[in-house]
């Protein structure tokens, strides 16, 4: 059976009606992380009874049955002890047999100091005194379902709490730290709302009687979905009326939406195996943002789906080192690997387009059947295609292999020819790939649901077609030839558009008079700028088009345009013209930024608060007179107490000042995370340390990164930011990492945390030798279940040289003659 860190000390086997037989041996296969038991004699086939005497010992890993490290109200370090079992440590803290198909009850009792608060996944049947010691109870929880060993959990720690019933009446409380019980409601009314929203959905009601969200101090993950008892990070959970900004309440929105789906989706109905992690994470990942509509309908959540989700995944999925989103999993060290952007946002990508293309009513309908199907019990891809299948009649399992079973997607090349009153259109699909067009032979073919509209009506497809083949005519009846046509009408395809230059020219204009809707904006910008990243069209014509955004009122919009910018502006770091294209920066967004000024107006929401924060982040970054002064003022009367900056204004104003400030201001900064009780703000102000520029200052900050002050999930946004805050601070982070390298992996080995540390800390890079400084550094100090990110982080840095060998020229001298002549508006 499974068994990793632990010693056994007895054991032995009860046939049922007959007497326990001692095992007589243990043999340890560490690297398999598997126990042998031996017996004296051969056992008989049976029911019977394994009784395990054992040690283990509460990890600082953050997996497994690890301790949580807190402070009490009145300043005293205490631990808690808490689980993360998910992918494959359950092990950890007992043996088992921790596969995902192999499913059983459990019977949980812990005993615990009295007071403490002790959890499971169950509610508590008992407890009662234990006898050799008066400060300790026994605790029995009830009997779970059957279910998988990852999904096991048990907390014990001290905790305050709020509760509510849905109105289906499940009881839902949200466990905080000792005296926060107030930051529990924001998340409790999500979850309140959520529960019935999904028993509506699946047309399955919830399965156990109560449900706890529970925030942990000490937490790799975002969030896990263990059944009955989820658990938090500190900033996925909790909301300060006065302190949370508008950001952080929605990504709690979103993280409460997708555990609460997993009840269903992943805990009633489980994947067969970690090759079909993407199940569980695609389809949670998407149906977190139908929860999120539904309740919070002013957030525009799904524009921010794309880009969020939906261009992240396109990014790493252009990639040779990208993976398919069914992948084969061996070891435990791949299964940590494959929770990455394919499983999460690809998807749900897919599914979202799979979605459109059933529509809602069928898809619901199938979703039920698989549910039904297979509660209890375990799932592949497969099964979901059948009941999705048989209740749409449409072809599903044939177009999704083609998006599951192969990596990457097609870029859709389109032109257009006028012929009478009609407008013949010619559609061929290749790989998209980041380093240009595809090459080799057999080019991979998807099957592509295609939408098609026209600016007669924008909102709505004209035509929808399968694109089965590599080439397709299709024929567009009464177009008139002033019209634009567009392709991928709401950005749902999980595909890139390339126009003939007559397509692109009349769509332009349909950006600047907003004629267009802002997702296919969006979409418009960034398969633009893709295309310019891999050379296909040249980043001067994406930069002009970057300019007839100046009207632009949509936040996701300018939110994808941003980092786009934001990407360019790393790449030219590298260059002696970085200060042009900062420059650049300051004209595209000043005047939308000089429309919002720095307070919220009437009946502004949440959405306004959002882009007041974007715009004036990125003209202070930039260096935006006006933007810095009033930054210092601010921040100056904030530090003073005289006038508190608001949650939402507090990121832009922190990094603004530190980018221009110098050692006081570090000094300050620093101060203000120490006093701060919410871990919000401390993570607001470790995400912003490394827009500080002087070399002696970076290295504080590094070294801050790993000091007692910041919490160890939190290390890796702190030296990440460091890395890309400045070329300097990017040089200055690879080399503290590599400084670091024992501490560093020791901290984080195996899970994902490693990966991520790698990836923002590398990616920047834009020079050659740079790609083989990194891949030797990795063979040396090996890192498995990074492998992968550390391959595709070589290839973006060889892409990112190749972009700067081949427009940095041509970016230059454009920004050149723009200076000389500004545009007119």
């Amino acid at each position: 059976m499974n068994c990793a860190d632990i010693d056994i000390i007895t054991a032995s086997y009860a046939p049922e009606g007959d007497e326990e037989i001692h095992a007589t041996g243990f043999n340890y296969q560490n690297e398999d992380e598997k126990v042998t038991l031996s017996f004296p004699s051969t056992l008989q086939t049976g029911t019977g009874t394994l009784k395990i005497d054992f040690v283990g010992e509460l990890n600082d890993k953050m997996k497994g049955f690890y301790r949580s490290k807190y402070t009490t109200p009145s300043g005293e370090v205490r631990y808690a002890a808490v689980t993360q079992f998910e992918a494959t440590d359950a092990r950890r803290a007992f043996p088992c047999w921790d596969e995902p198909a192999i499913k059983a009850t459990f019977d949980i009792s812990l005993v615990v100091p009295k007071d403490r608060v002790a959890l499971s996944n169950m509610n508590v049947i008992d407890r009662k005194p234990y006898p050799d010691d008066e400060n300790v109870v026994e605790v029995k929880f009830a009997r779970t379902p059957v279910m998988s060993t990852y999904l096991v959990a048990f907390v014990v720690g001290e905790y305050d709490f709020v509760e509510t019933r849905s109105k289906d009446g499940v009881c839902v409380r949200v466990y905080t730290p000792v005296g926060k019980a107030e930051q529990g409601k924001f998340a409790l009314e999500v979850a309140a709302k959520t529960l019935p929203f999904y028993k509506d959905y699946f047309n399955v009601p919830y399965p156990l009687p109560k449900i706890d969200l529970i925030a942990i101090a000490d937490f790799a993950a975002g969030a896990m979905e263990n059944w009955g008892l989820v658990t938090y990070r500190e900033t996925a959970l909790l909301i300060d009326p006065k302190n949370s900004c508008s950001s952080s309440r929605q990504w709690v929105a979103l993280v409460v939406g997708h555990e609460l789906a997993h009840q269903w989706f992943g805990n009633l109905v489980t994947m067969e195996w970690w090759t079909h992690l993407w199940l569980n994470e695609g389809f949670a990942s998407w149906i977190e943002y139908l929860c999120v509509d539904h309740c919070f309908p002013e957030y525009d959540i799904w524009t921010q789906f794309v880009s969020a989700d939906y261009t992240r995944a396109q990014e790493l999925d252009a990639l040779d080192n990208s993976h398919p989103i069914e992948v084969s999993v061996g070891h435990p060290s791949e299964v940590d690997e494959i929770f990455d952007a394919i499983s999460y946002s690809k998807g749900a990508s897919v599914i979202r387009m799979l979605h459109d293309y059933i529509g809602d009513k069928d898809f619901k309908k199938g979703m039920n059947m698989y549910l039904t199907k297979f509660q209890q019990k375990n799932a592949a891809t497969e099964d979901l295609w059948e009941s999705l299948e048989n209740a749409s009649g449409k072809p599903i399992a044939a177009v999704m292999n083609t998006w599951t079973k192969q990596m990457g997607f097609p870029l859709i090349y389109v032109e257009a020819e006028q012929v009478e009153d009609d407008r013949l259109l010619r559609l061929s699909q290749r790989k998209f790939c980041a380093s240009g067009p595809y090459a080799g032979e057999d080019c991979p073919q998807w099957m592509v649901p295609i939408t098609i509209s026209t600016s007669e009506d924008p909102n709505h497809a004209k035509l929808k077609i399968l694109m089965d083949k590599p080439e397709m005519n299709v024929v567009l009846k009464n177009v008139k030839p002033d019209q634009w046509v567009k392709l991928n009408l709401g950005t749902v395809g999980f595909y890139r558009t390339q126009y003939s230059s007559a397509m692109l020219e009349s769509l332009l204009p349909g950006i600047r008079d907003l004629s267009l809707p802002p997702v296919d904006r969006l979409g418009l910008q960034n398969d633009l700028f893709s295309l310019a990243r891999a050379g296909i069209i040249s980043t001067v014509e994406v930069l002009k088009v970057m300019e007839a955004f100046v009207n632009e009122p949509n936040y996701t919009v300018w939110s994808d345009l941003s980092c786009n910018l934001g990407i360019l502006s790393t790449l030219l770091s590298h260059t002696d013209f970085y200060e042009e294209i900062q420059e650049f920066v300051k004209d595209v967004f000043s005047p939308i930024g000089e429309r919002l000024g720095w307070d919220p107006k009437p009946g502004e929401g949440h959405l306004d608060a959002l882009l007041r924060g974007l715009v004036l982040g990125k003209l202070g970054k930039a260096g935006h007179k006006a933007t810095l002064e009033e930054a210092r003022r601010r921040f100056k009367d904030h530090v003073e107490g005289k006038q508190i900056l608001s949650a939402d204004l507090r990121s832009p104003v922190y990094l603004t000042v530190l980018k221009h400030g110098d050692g006081t201001t570090l000094d300050i900064m620093l101060k203000l995370h120490k006093q701060a009780d919410m871990q919000e703000e401390k993570n607001r102000i470790e995400r912003v340390l490394g827009a500080t520029l002087s070399p002696e200052l970076i290295q504080k900050v590094l070294t801050f990164a790993l000091s007692e002050e910041v919490r160890p999930q939190d290390t890796v946004s702190v030296i990440g930011g460091v890395a890309g805050g400045s070329k300097h601070g990017r040089k200055a982070a690879w080399k503290f990492i590599k400084d670091n390298w024992e501490e560093l992996y020791n901290r984080y080995q195996g899970g994902f945390l490693i990966s991520r540390l790698i990836k923002l800390s590398v990616e920047g890079f834009a020079v050659d030798k740079m790609a083989g400084e990194v891949k030797a550094f990795f063979e040396s100090h090996p890192a498995p279940s990074a492998e992968r990110t550390i391959q595709q982080c070589c290839e973006n840095i060889l892409l990112n040289a190749a972009w700067l060998k081949r427009d940095a020229e041509s970016i230059h001298q454009y920004l050149l003659q723009r200076k000389a002549s500004p545009p007119t508006a």
